[in-house]
């Protein structure tokens, strides 16, 4: 039975979702970088210190790791244990991508969103901030990254089981 082309247009969706949002964090990094200069030079020049901007390098890297994991993973660039992907037939590449989809990202993702999504209300309820005095007071927009991250990664799990799906059934079988 063939995969409807509305499948491949979810996947086509979730995939250009997930690359818009990663290529707008990975402007984190310029932040972080100038951030981080800043701190150094008003620190070691003017012996002027800045929890503020300290804690704003950590938003920083939050935002950079979580919002673009998914995107991360889309391109291929997440960490794999390459003993035999890597001269693995299309066949066998699809079945790995599709199972590991299916039987590891989608249930983690799944347990982590039922853990965060708690957590983050009770930060939201309290409009939680920084323990520091001077610190940022928006850690409950920080924790809202958690259940968006997940949710972010099992779309893309979807997506990479969906065209893993899609390979398997285009592939004739071969038998040896």
């Amino acid at each position: 039975m063939a995969l409807p082309s509305s499948t491949l247009a979810l996947a086509d969706r979730i995939d250009r979702l997930n690359a818009a949002i990663g290529r707008t964090a990975a402007w984190a990094c310029l932040f972080i970088v100038v951030v981080q200069f800043a701190v150094v030079l008003l620190r070691y020049a003017f012996g002027i210190g800045s929890i503020w901007l300290s804690e704003s390098i950590i938003y920083g890297h939050a935002a950079l790791f979580m919002l673009a994991a998914a995107w991360t993973l889309r391109e291929g660039g997440h960490v794999r244990v390459d003993v035999f992907y890597a001269d693995a037939t299309p066949r066998t590449k699809a079945l790995v991508d599709l199972f590991g989809a299916l039987l590891l990202l989608l249930p983690f993702m799944l347990v982590l969103l039922w853990f965060a999504v708690p957590y983050v209300e009770r930060s939201w309820a309290t409009l939680e901030r920084s323990r520091e005095t001077s610190g940022l007071p928006f850690v409950f927009l920080l924790k809202t990254l958690i259940p968006l991250f997940a949710l972010l990664m099992a779309l893309q799990g979807i997506s990479q089981a969906i065209r893993a799906a899609h390979v398997l059934q285009s592939l004739p079988v071969t038998r040896p």
